[in-house]
C-alpha cells in the first residue's frame, strides 16, 4: 500500500475516532444529541431501515473519515509538501465542509437530533469538527517523511 495512503488511513482513523469521543462526551454532559446526529443514518434509504448497533453506526462515520485523510495526505503530498502552514489550512478546508452538514443531516433526520437551529449543538459539532482538523494535521505532521 502506497505510503501516502497508508499514512491518510491512519490520520482518518484516530482523527474520527477522537471526534467520535469528543462528540459522545459532549452529549453526555450536555444532552444535546451531537454524538447521535455524527452516527444517524436513519434517512439513508434500506440501510436507515436497519437497527445498527453503535459499533457499525460508528464504523460508517470512520468510513467517511478514512476517506478524508487519505485526500488529506495524498493533497498534501502532491500541493504541500513540507510546508506546514498550508497543510494546516488544508486541514480546516476539509473539514470545513462537514460543519456545514449539521443542517442537512439535521433536516434529513428520522430520529430525535439537535432541532436545526440549536445554536449550542451547532457550536459543539463545530468544535468537534475544528478538533477533528487539528488531529487530522498533527497525526499526518508527525508521520510525515
Amino acid at each position: 500500500m502506497n505510503g501516502k495512503v497508508r499514512l491518510g488511513l491512519v490520520a482518518g482513523t484516530i482523527s474520527g475516532i477522537v471526534l467520535g469521543l469528543v462528540l459522545k462526551g459532549i452529549q453526555a454532559l450536555t444532552g444535546d444529541l451531537v454524538y447521535t446526529l455524527l452516527l444517524n443514518i436513519d434517512f439513508i434509504p434500506i440501510m436507515g431501515s436497519i437497527n445498527w448497533p453503535e459499533i457499525i453506526e460508528f464504523g460508517f462515520h470512520l468510513i467517511i473519515s478514512l476517506i478524508i485523510g487519505v485526500v488529506y495526505s495524498i493533497g498534501c503530498e502532491q500541493y504541500f509538501p513540507r510546508r506546514k502552514k498550508a497543510q494546516a489550512v488544508f486541514a480546516y478546508v476539509l473539514t470545513l465542509p462537514t460543519v456545514f452538514l449539521y443542517f442537512p443531516l439535521t433536516y434529513l433526520a428520522i430520529k430525535p437530533t439537535p432541532d436545526l437551529m440549536d445554536l449550542s449543538a451547532i457550536g459543539y459539532w463545530t468544535l468537534g469538527h475544528a478538533i477533528y482538523a487539528v488531529i487530522l494535521f498533527a497525526v499526518y505532521t508527525m508521520n510525515e517523511k
